[in-house]
């Protein structure tokens, strides 16, 4: 069985290829090099499995993440394609036991972390064996300036040199131009056929809102649109984490905290809980989520502002894999443009660097602080050009209201001024509204001239007006660790009237879309009996096999069965994912369930 689409529809379960797909695997198998660049969920790794089926040889597949390779490996197992894993889980008698399968030509792929393929001994053990291709996974990690940058990842150009005839293939979903070209460089990959599929998701809705009273908002996200689903988390700090996940377990939440700080087998067992339960909320750093492979996690929130759009695209994009409706929630505020700023001018890298993070952190606040469509903003960023609004994000669904703030933002600026540029926003914005603190008055700021001017808006109306000058460029941040607010040439023309501005008007705690509920496939209710026993047989099966319950069938598997309610093997084997393999293991299994549920009707 040689041909590409038999082995993906007898193996995989899958009709026909994707967008890329076949001219990617057929560059490979004729022994091209490539560069794949795929959005999330496009099916980035069929496109070096089936060529190391195709290929003479055993398939080298780099992942940065053992967690990665541990739950591919389980899913090609189970899918009756042999493929094994080197990483540093293994005890020595496993490692020798993997080793000796691939030196009697029992492995179609094996995976191996970075750190350990750029070891002479594998290099010796890799040269003993016939190698079909090199699959270098998660490949932005290579740049620099990525956000996901692994040293090791620099080191592996070694492989052009030492198998210069073994064809390679680099794969990511999240590159820009820059990054693409790092990636080129420092993997030799100058002669590679590039295929650069669109970044869009059209099935995620993405919806920022300002942060007011997160809790509230995070409460009211979960329990009005996200109920029983699971979902990502996310927060900046460790600490915040762990308060986030305990508070959402006092609601009544089955929620999980997840970071580096934690010890490696706590990690470990609340990985696996995500990834083989139901409805668990992960609440964590960014220390999670690469190459988590979960298909159904349904949202991903944001509690703190991320430092770029390469982040954020990334992290919002573990929602939704399966193709179904997802949505994801950033709630940010001045603090976090405060803070990330802080923490840019404060780092050790050079000042190139800094320049180069703080071009990103301004096109993300202008991703947040846009007033058309966030999807045709985003898109461009990554050198797409849609030609429409998506009308699956906030701004197209609810578009935002703008106001005439040139007066409001002269009275800010100039407040700014006359306070010695030395003071965060709170203390400007209680000048303004005419506070008599005590800290106003022993500064004598009662007698500046700005004070009280600024009384007919509320303390959230100047917090938007502070917020959105940061994020526009027209006020700077101290980098002291104070917070001070400074003016720049930027700001000149507004500060004299001399060039109108419009502002964002802020709704409080808008979270929630009114137009549109972005919420899955609802299972219609004479459906949800069979539904349930669909999903129970799954989750029977995977705890019996110790695996995830996506890795026995995908969600959109059982909703075809569902639809469909195959009786007979040859039914069974027409739904999508259902291969020889599961169908041979599985079959009879849930044609059982379909049955009762057809008899009993």
């Amino acid at each position: 069985m040689n041909s590409p689409l038999q082995i993906l529809n007898s193996i995989f379960g899958y009709h026909e290829f994707r967008g890329p797909q076949a001219a990617v695997i057929e560059a490979l198998i004729s022994g091209d090099d490539v560069l794949v660049l795929m959005p999330t969920g496009g099916g980035k790794s069929l496109c070096y499995q089936i060529p190391a089926l195709v290929r003479d040889g055993v398939g080298i597949v780099i992942s940065p993440l053992i967690a990665l390779m541990q739950d591919q490996v389980s899913a090609l197992r189970e899918l009756g394609v042999r493929a094994g894993f080197l990483n540093s889980t293994l005890s020595s008698q496993e490692w020798w036991q993997t080793e000796s399968a691939l030196q009697r030509g029992e492995l179609d792929l094996l995976y191996i972390a970075p750190e350990r393929l750029i070891q002479p001994r594998t290099i010796e053990l890799l040269h003993s064996l016939k190698i079909s291709l090199f699959a270098i996974d998660e490949a932005h990690c290579v740049s620099q300036w990525g956000h996901d940058f692994r040293a090791d990842y620099l080191k592996l150009d070694l492989l052009q040199r030492e198998f210069p005839q073994v064809p390679r293939i680099a794969l990511t979903a999240t590159a820009d131009l820059r990054t693409r070209d790092e990636i080129v460089a420092r993997l030799q990959l100058q002669k590679a056929q590039q295929f650069i599929s669109g970044f869009d998701r059209p099935n995620i809705q993405y919806r920022i809102a300002q942060k007011n009273n997160p809790k509230i908002q995070l409460m009211r996200f979960l329990r009005e649109e996200q109920a029983g689903n699971s979902g990502i988390v996310y927060c900046l700090s460790r600490n915040k984490v762990e308060q986030i996940a305990d508070w959402l377990t006092s609601e009544g939440f089955n929620a999980l905290p997840y970071h580096a700080g934690l010890p490696a087998t706590t990690r470990q067992q609340h990985q696996e809980r995500f990834l083989r339960d139901d409805n668990i909320i992960m609440v964590a750093t960014i220390a999670f989520g690469m190459g988590i492979d979960k298909p159904d996690v349904r949202f991903v929130a944001h509690l703190d502002l991320p430092k770029s759009i390469e982040a954020y695209y990334q992290e919002t994009g573990r929602a939704g894999r399966d193709g179904e409706p997802a949505t994801t929630l950033l709630l940010y505020g001045l603090d976090d443009v405060v803070k990330l700023r802080q923490m840019m001018a404060q780092s050790e890298g050079n000042e190139e660097f800094k320049r180069n993070e703080q071009q990103r952190l301004n096109a993300m606040l202008g991703l947040c602080e846009i007033t058309s469509c966030r999807r045709v903003s985003l898109l461009r960023y990554f050198g797409d050009n849609p030609t429409h609004a998506c009308g699956n994000c906030d701004c197209c669904l609810t578009p935002p209201q703008t106001w005439d703030a040139t007066e409001a933002v002269q009275m800010a600026l100039s407040c700014v001024y006359r306070t010695g540029q030395r003071f965060g926003a709170g203390h400007v914005i209680d000048v303004l509204r005419g506070s008599n603190n005590e800290k106003i008055l022993s500064f004598d700021h009662h007698k500046l001239t700005t004070y009280g001017i600024g009384k007919h808006l509320s303390v959230d109306e100047w917090k938007s007006i502070f917020r959105q000058l940061v994020a526009r460029g027209l006020l700077d941040v101290n980098s002291d660790g104070f917070g001070g607010l400074l003016l720049n040439e930027t700001c000149r023309t507004y500060l004299r009237g001399d060039e109108k501005i419009h502002l964002r008007r802020d709704i409080k705690l808008a979270v929630s879309s009114p137009r549109k509920a972005n919420l899955s496939k609802a299972i219609e209710a004479e459906d949800q009996s069979l539904w349930n026993a669909l999903r129970s047989c799954r989750k029977r099966l995977a705890e019996e096999q110790g695996v995830p319950p996506y890795v026995i069938f995908h969600d959109a598997t059982l909703r075809e069965m569902l639809e469909f309610r195959p009786l007979t093997p040859e039914q069974l084997r027409n739904i999508t994912g259902v291969g020889e393999s599961k169908l041979k293991r599985f079959g009879e299994e849930f044609l059982a369930v379909l049955r009762e549920a057809e008899y009993s009707a």
